[in-house]
């Protein structure tokens, strides 16, 4: 919720997180840092999300330019309202839910999602610093206690491993 346009280099394909919106009842909307110095990190995107990300600033370009209320600024949000402004996080959650509804989908919360994404990234291979560093965790401790019951299935494969490095080659002479 706290990206912005200026976060984000889409021909690179990159995107910096460096802030968080959080919800408050006292002040409302409150722009804050990421809750650990690695919350601040570069993510490398995928091209599929690299265009779906252009596809989003044509839009919203498209309707200021309708409304002539001007260019897109680096510090408007990716997400935010028309005026570029930051929104409440219930609003994508109410917007995720509507999706879901209206597509007939399995119920799945975003943060569901969040986690999907470090799993399938586990799964593929990808080591655990990287999916951490993601993530934005503290540490590669905190990656594997939430996703330690994923690694169970590579265990056959490391007795397979050790398995044929401590074998004796049949071939050699």
């Amino acid at each position: 919720m706290g990206l912005q346009w200026g976060d984000l280099d889409l021909d690179a394909g990159k995107l910096r997180i460096e802030r968080a919106i959080e919800a408050t009842k006292a002040k409302g909307l409150r722009i804050k840092s990421p809750k650990t110095r690695h919350g601040r990190r570069l993510i490398s995107l995928p091209q599929i999300a690299v265009e779906v990300l252009r596809e989003q600033r044509k839009a919203q370009l498209e309707i200021r330019l309708k409304l002539g209320i001007g260019r897109l600024l680096p510090t408007h949000h990716v997400f935010g309202d028309i005026e570029g402004s930051a929104r409440h996080p219930g609003w994508v959650t109410d917007q995720w839910n509507h999706v879901v509804k209206t597509k007939k989908l399995p119920h799945v919360t975003l943060h569901a999602l969040r986690h999907s994404h470090a799993s399938a990234l586990l799964a593929s291979g990808q080591d655990v610093v990287t999916v951490s560093r993601r993530l934005g965790h503290a540490s590669p401790t905190i990656t594997l206690s939430v996703y330690a019951h994923l690694f169970h299935k590579t265990d056959e494969a490391a007795a397979s491993a050790i398995e044929a490095v401590l074998k004796p080659n049949e071939n050699k002479s």
